[in-house]
């Protein structure tokens, strides 16, 4: 599906007779159908992004959406999404967002979040302004407990210094 989705915005288009290929088809036609239908300029496909030292990733679709600079993710799944089961979608979406400004001076006003199942049922999930800013936040925090268990982590697997062996109890 993200092979379609990338080749539509690209303008060069797709063939695949795999019965993969004609499975993701239709899925990404309804995302171009609904999805991409408010999008008025694509300005980066599949762009990998970093934040200097701290992460990196790559998302979908870097455009503007209804006016505003939007990150968008594409996301396929056997069965409808609620909102409280994409936390993780939302705090990757606001990375994605934080590194592209930092890297390219642009302000990213909201994330999108477009999903489709095998039937073709398409669901969409927006965050901006404050939400964005709070799932910034929240991914912070997470980014920062991984850092915390990485540091302790390698604490724990310190080399032993000789005098560790020595019982002078």
């Amino acid at each position: 599906m993200h092979k379609f989705l990338e080749h539509y915005v690209l303008g060069t288009g797709c063939v695949d007779l795999t019965r993969i290929g004609q499975e993701a088809r239709p899925m990404a036609d309804k995302i171009i159908e609904i999805g991409l239908a408010p999008v008025e300029e694509y300005y980066a496909s599949e762009v990998t992004l970093h934040y200097p030292g701290l992460y990196a990733g790559q998302t979908d679709l870097i455009c503007s959406h209804n006016g505003m600079e939007t990150v968008v993710d594409f996301k396929q799944s056997n069965r409808p999404k609620r909102e409280e089961w994409i936390e993780d979608y939302y705090m990757q979406i606001a990375a994605y967002a934080m590194a592209h400004d930092y890297v390219y001076g642009s302000k990213i006003k909201q994330g999108v979040i477009m999903v489709c199942t095998p039937d073709l049922y398409y669901q969409e999930f927006k965050t901006e302004g404050l939400a964005l800013r709070q799932w910034k936040h929240k991914f912070l925090k997470r980014l920062d407990m991984y850092h915390e268990l990485q540091f302790d982590e390698k604490e724990k697997t310190k080399p032993m210094k000789a005098e560790d062996f020595t019982n002078d109890r």
